[in-house]
């Protein structure tokens, strides 16, 4: 029994000197001291010995087990010291073998940046404005009458009788007029709010983008060079566009624009519902009672503004049909993006 306690304990210490990984040292323990363990087993065997035999043996197994737990728990010690592990072949220190995966802008960051660069490039500024607003700034300073459609709360996110959050970024004008004194030429974008279901062409929250231009004998013709100088420089040289009368409260007279399909060229399609052109934006000349909200003296300024939906811009630029997938966070959707400019 002397013999096979010093071979044990001969061969248990090099095996605990040799393990190089958290996971070696603890496979060494149980083969040493587990309940199936080499130590154990003798332990167990005590029983077989002669009973003179008996006690200088148990002694002896009993220091062997110290020792051994004892060169365990160096050891461990001495792993833990050396920099983290993590099992047999695996070392965190190391770089990964995947590499990290690399973000990138939202399509619609994209998109507002390049739409703002456009209007940079002729001599806009950028403006901003709060997202929960005034009743009076949404609505009663552009014209909105009392009784109109889109004061109802179907149509609106009330906070209360006062607050809501705003509809359109058309707010920001007025706030702007109050404080600057013409010429002005300011491009708002930014987040705006509408109480309506979810489809593939309308969202309950959306990305728009304001245009105004303030200053003495600004015309209908000023507006439609502004717009066409995007459409060409946004989507391609030579794209036609189209004003078609409408109407707006804040703006007289008011325009829609549209653009010839970019799907069909203007031949018909289901994109475009057969006509050949799709809605890109509303405009007008800004409504002299604007300018009274903004405290602008009567008749001594023209200007014109223009509002779309960064959102449907998105959708044209990379022919997405569903403007639920911008919002849904949907990482095999935005990876499409990766590198898009």
């Amino acid at each position: 029994m002397k013999e096979t306690i010093e071979r044990l304990r001969s061969s248990g210490i090099a095996r605990i000197e040799a393990a190089s990984h958290a996971a070696d040292l603890e496979e060494v323990r149980v083969a040493l001291l587990g309940r199936k363990g080499e130590v154990t087993g003798l332990l167990r065997g005590l029983k077989d010995l002669d009973s003179a035999e008996r006690p200088a043996a148990g002694a002896e197994l009993n220091r062997l087990k110290l020792e051994l737990d004892a060169g365990l728990t160096a050891r461990a010690a001495q792993l833990a010291d050396s920099g983290p592990v993590a099992g047999p072949g695996w070392d965190l220190t190391l770089p990964g073998e995947l590499p990290a995966g690399e973000g990138s802008n939202h399509p619609l960051i994209t998109v507002l940046e390049e739409i703002c660069d456009i209007f940079y490039g002729m001599g806009f500024r950028r403006g901003d404005g709060p997202e929960v607003e005034l009743d009076y700034y949404n609505f009663t300073a552009l014209n909105f009458p009392d009784d109109h459609p889109a004061r109802d709360i179907q149509d609106t996110f009330f906070i209360d009788e006062k607050r809501l959050l705003r509809t359109q970024t058309s707010p920001v004008q007025v706030r702007t007029m109050e404080r600057m004194e013409p010429p002005l030429a300011l491009v708002v974008p930014g987040r705006v709010y509408r109480n309506e279901n979810a489809d593939a062409s309308h969202s309950s929250e959306f990305y728009q983008i304001e245009g105004l231009v303030v200053d003495t004998a600004i015309s209908l013709a000023d507006l439609k060079s502004t717009v066409d100088t995007f459409v060409r420089r946004f989507f391609g040289a030579d794209e036609p566009t189209r004003f078609r009368p409408h109407f707006f409260p804040f703006t007289e007279p008011s325009v829609e624009v549209d653009m010839q399909c970019v799907a069909c060229r203007g031949k018909g399609c289901g994109v475009c519902g057969q006509t050949g052109w799709l809605e890109i934006m509303g405009a007008g000349m800004v409504h002299p009672n604007v300018f009274k909200a903004a405290g602008y003296p009567e008749d001594a300024y023209t200007g014109f503004a223009f509002g779309m939906g960064i959102d449907r811009i998105a959708m044209l630029k990379y022919g997405i049909g569903d403007i639920r997938l911008l919002y849904e966070n949907d990482l095999r959707f935005l990876q499409q993006f990766r590198g898009v400019s």
